[in-house]
């Protein structure tokens, strides 16, 4: 015949309270908040940053891309707006926050054409 007792001494062997106390449970939460810091959020802001930094100091002059895609020349700036000059005679107004990048006139322009190479049309067989 098993005592009554068996069953509660199993229990309280079980329910120890173990060495380190909850602190270690936090140290990989901590860890993995550190990891998300410095891998995602801190390049974010600094991105961000970088944007509202290039949209202060758009000038007139300035070649621009919209967020919508469309190219033009700065043709006037004010606190909250740009006029981009789009084609001759065609200036439209756009909140600063819509210029998306600046063009960069003394980056090297590619030729379409230099990157074809030509095909031997003999190889080319059906």
């Amino acid at each position: 015949m098993i005592p009554t007792f068996a069953p509660f001494l199993a229990q309280s062997d079980a329910a120890a309270p173990s060495a380190g106390g909850g602190l270690g449970m936090f140290v990989p939460m901590i860890l993995i908040m550190v990891m998300f810091y410095f891998i995602l959020i801190r390049p974010q802001r600094q991105q961000q940053k970088r944007q509202e930094e290039m949209r202060k100091n758009v000038r007139v002059g300035d070649k621009v891309v919209t967020i919508g895609g469309i190219h033009g020349i700065v043709s006037g700036v004010t606190d909250k707006t740009v006029s981009v000059k789009i084609a001759d005679g065609l200036s439209v107004k756009f909140d600063r926050s819509a210029v998306a990048t600046l063009v960069d006139p003394k980056a090297p322009k590619e030729d379409a054409t230099a990157k074809v190479e030509a095909v031997d049309t003999n190889e080319i067989k059906s």
